[in-house]
């Protein structure tokens, strides 16, 4: 069945463009203490643009499989061309990133410090006001409900100072065909406070700041219109399905359900489209 409904999803999302966005979501209520069985784990691939599922690639957790393996399988049998892969920093990974570009796509992978050599170098790069002064750079500002957030992009094409000296680190430094490294810098005022984060990132391909802003923020539309549509609206964390495929299932007719939904009426809400369905 979900292979069937891979194929499906594959010709669904033929035309590649925008962002992809791949995250791994864990059906809490799924295990079965009885039958000794982990919790199913869903990794997704979410088309950011038309907030369609594309792919799916199920494990269990605890069980030798993990989020990574997962979504390298998921990524490994798509058709990327066109489409801009992001992921947090658990996939910033040098075999995950291969498979995006051999299958056709782009990746902008989130850095962590579980790369602590390269993050460490990039950190101190985006830390010089004087570099920082050359760069390509894109703001924005939202405010809402006392909330200022203000975002600025900065996006460095010159990888030259990777490949000197500095990158003589025990691990590579360079993922397959990176062209580009950038840093996110939010800025939040609320009740008199202001908080700063700061945000890194890896590319292959050459994005301009607006690009690499938008794509960025583009990729929590996979936890804001997916993850917790289901959560709510579908109830999935709440659902005892455990035996034999029957959660795997379920979380696929689930995702095919909220395909059709988002198709159809955008201005109307998905918890009033179910029910007049």
């Amino acid at each position: 069945f979900a292979a069937c409904f891979g194929r499906f999803l594959d010709e669904l999302g033929a035309a590649g463009a925008g962002v992809l966005a791949i995250d791994g979501k864990t059906l809490r209520r799924s295990f079965d203490d009885a039958g000794r069985a982990n919790p199913l784990a869903v990794v997704t691939a979410f088309a950011s643009a038309t907030r369609v599922v594309v792919g799916q690639q199920s494990f269990r957790v605890a069980e030798g499989d993990s989020e990574i393996v997962a979504a390298r399988a998921l990524l490994g049998c798509m058709d990327l061309t066109g489409w801009l892969v992001t992921a947090d920093a658990i996939h910033c990974q040098m075999d995950t990133a291969r498979i995006i570009r051999d299958q056709g796509g782009d990746y902008l992978l989130r850095l962590k410090a579980n790369h602590p050599a390269l993050h460490g170098m990039v950190v101190d790069y985006f830390a010089d006001p004087l570099t920082l002064a050359e760069l390509n750079t894109y703001e924005t500002t939202d405010a809402d409900h006392g909330r200022i957030e203000t975002r600025r992009a900065w996006v460095s094409h010159d990888l030259s100072w990777l490949r000197g000296p500095k990158s003589a680190c025990s691990e590579p430094v360079l993922l397959p065909d990176m062209a580009c490294l950038g840093m996110i810098e939010a800025t939040v005022e609320r009740n008199g406070k202001t908080t700063v984060t700061r945000h890194y990132h890896l590319a292959s391909r050459p994005l301009g700041a607006e690009e690499y802003l938008n794509a960025a923020r583009a990729h929590w539309s996979v936890e804001n219109g997916l993850h917790w549509v289901l959560d709510v609206t579908f109830d999935e964390d709440r659902a005892r399905n455990r035996k034999d495929h029957g959660p795997e299932n379920l979380a696929t007719l689930r995702k095919l359900a909220l395909n059709v939904l988002n198709r159809a009426r955008p201005d109307v809400s998905v918890r009033r489209k179910r029910k007049r369905s």
